[in-house]
């Protein structure tokens, strides 16, 4: 998969729509304090290359040891990196391959591919030098079934880049067990602001020797100022109960854009996200539609790319998006 074939949300070609379903960013956003701090960030110098404030903040904010927390350009970023080291680690030897969901971010299987690791969707990971879980999933919005076991001896990620915008459900892993696995956060998209690229990971328990190789692997300032300023902010507790309202908020716009679809023929799946997939009413060849809708300035996330022809992926918006969405759809009909 080159970088000219991975299919993404938000702004495109045509440029930014009017009124974007294809993104899984808060739409109540962006968090006013977090949008602060990082137009506060001094541009002009380089960050601590270590990051060593911003290590402790978050290490304190998770409870965990600040030797745990590794910093990342971006939740993809990171996705590569750590392939990288897996498939070092492989060496001679002949890797066991890389695990992932049927259906899942594009970039695990790009990584994989890039570091000449296999890919499978067998047994869910027993036996995979690399297994990635992500909950709640993308596109589905669903939780994470196919754990691997106790004994599992290779490395287990569990992409949280949606936890923070759970609208129902709960979390599938303990504290203990969350102990046991890489844990990837990716907190612009909670705040409203996927513009800035920053993420953290952060490593079992015992395993700080990992990390230690992991940042070998980074360039030197894998994070810029704006990056440390949005992070330095997201454990901060006004910028949390912004986003705990906000959810509120998207619960309810989440019901009314639900509600208006199933009015307008279409078969919602469930999902305990900021963000669900859904069926168009019979009859409407998908690709030809979600093009018609993004002319008049509507996107939607076209899922036959995660292995889900039929179905698009919509993010939850305001009610005028969602009206906007209700009359774009009447008027294009259903393309074949």
């Amino acid at each position: 998969m080159s970088a000219g074939d991975r299919m993404h949300g938000g702004p495109d070609a045509l440029g930014v729509p009017l009124h974007d379903f294809s993104t899984n960013s808060n739409a109540c956003g962006p968090c006013p304090l977090a949008l602060a701090a990082v137009q506060a960030a001094d541009a002009s110098r380089y960050p601590d290359a270590s990051y060593t404030a911003l290590r402790a903040a978050l290490a304190d904010w998770h409870g965990v040891a600040p030797g745990r927390l590794l910093p990342a350009g971006s939740a993809s970023e990171f996705i590569f990196r750590i392939s990288a080291w897996v498939g070092r680690r492989a060496g001679s030897a002949g890797p066991p391959g890389v695990w992932q969901p049927q259906h899942a971010f594009g970039d695990y299987a790009a990584a994989a591919a890039a570091c000449g690791l296999p890919r499978r969707h067998d047994d869910g990971g027993e036996g995979a030098a690399l297994v990635w879980a992500c909950e709640p999933s993308s596109p589905l919005g669903q939780a994470h079934t196919r754990w691997p076991g106790a004994t599992h001896g290779g490395t287990v990620v569990l992409d949280s880049a949606y936890a923070p915008l759970r609208l129902s459900g709960s979390a599938s892993l303990g504290p203990a067990q969350r102990d046991r696995v890489w844990q990837l956060y990716s907190p612009n998209k909670a705040l409203g602001l996927t513009g800035v690229r920053a993420a953290y990971a952060i490593a079992p328990l015992g395993h700080e020797a990992a990390v230690a190789q992991l940042d070998a692997l980074a360039p030197s300032w894998v994070l810029g100022s704006h990056g440390v300023a949005m992070l330095q902010a997201w454990v901060q507790a006004p910028v949390q109960g912004w986003l705990t309202n906000s959810l509120t908020t998207l619960r309810r716009w989440k019901a009314l854009q639900i509600e208006l679809l199933t009015g307008a023929g279409w078969t919602c799946l469930p999902s305990e996200a900021n963000f669900f997939c859904a069926r168009p009413p019979p009859g409407t060849t998908v690709p030809a539609w979600c093009q018609a809708l993004r002319a008049q300035g509507i996107k939607l996330r076209d899922t036959g790319s995660f292995g889900l022809p039929g179905l698009v992926r919509l993010g939850v918006l305001p009610p005028g998006a969602q009206a906007a969405l209700l009359a774009a759809i009447e008027s294009v009909g259903a393309p074949v």
